[in-house]
């Protein structure tokens, strides 16, 4: 794609189409694109790319401390497709340095953001430092606080290589929670197992709940932070915006 185009006149355009033309444009455009790879949302990402392009690159972050049914569903989701996945893990003497520190729960006493930088952001930095551009699950009605406001397709500017671009697609901006389920649902996609148990936004398992009746998603993230900083830097540019 040209580093010429207005992304903002073209993210108006891709609007109006649905997640799967949305999807076909991303792969036509960028030879070098990687699906990221964690919920729910991804996984009917990674469905409809499929049907595209079966080599389309997918990627996740191991962070080490995800729930046994989230590495389970990963294994599920490597098998019902027959994909390569590219797991990527945090730099393990950073990750000794942290908890020899500050132990294994710092984020409860401090805040999520340290412990995230290390185990998600850098080893995601490394990841995208290779690829042309990235495709994201976000939708508008995740957060409220951080999410309203997400385009389609973005310049990432926040893990851009220095000089060079890099272009960020949320295919499922303008979907609902209903209409992913209903998609999961139609195609006998597969879903992590946390999903029947109340869980609905699923990150680490120390930071990560069910949620009650009334809820919001989000609400099972980070629960004893301030609502409108429920980011853990993968999306660094929604608090910024």
């Amino acid at each position: 794609m040209s580093n010429l185009l207005d992304t903002v006149d073209l993210d108006q355009q891709l609007q109006q189409q649905s997640p799967q033309e949305i999807l076909q444009f991303a792969i036509e455009q960028h030879g070098n694109i990687a699906i990221s790879f964690s919920g729910a949302e991804d996984v009917v990402l990674i469905d409809m790319a499929h049907k595209i392009d079966p080599d389309v690159e997918v990627f996740c972050l191991d962070t080490g401390r995800l729930h046994p049914e989230t590495y389970r569903f990963i294994e599920r989701v490597r098998e019902h497709y027959g994909i390569y996945i590219d797991v990527r893990y945090p730099d393990g003497e950073a990750v000794r340095e942290l908890v020899q520190e500050k132990g294994l729960f710092s984020f409860y006493q401090d805040n999520h953001q340290e412990c995230c930088s290390i185990r998600k952001i850098a080893p995601l930095r490394a990841k995208l430092l290779e690829v042309d551009a990235w495709v994201t699950g976000q939708r508008r009605d995740q957060s409220p606080g951080t999410r309203a406001q997400i385009p389609v397709i973005q310049e990432d500017k926040v893990f851009a290589r220095e000089n060079d671009t890099l272009t960020k697609f949320n295919p499922l901006a303008n979907w609902t929670s209903k209409q992913v389920w209903n998609y999961i649902r139609t195609y006998d996609v597969p879903y992590n197992e946390l999903h029947d148990r109340g869980f609905v936004s699923i990150g680490c398992e120390p930071c990560t709940r069910p949620i009650g009746p009334g809820q919001h998603e989000r609400e099972g993230r980070w629960w004893w932070e301030e609502a409108t900083k429920k980011e853990c830097g993968l999306h660094a540019t929604n608090i910024e915006q």
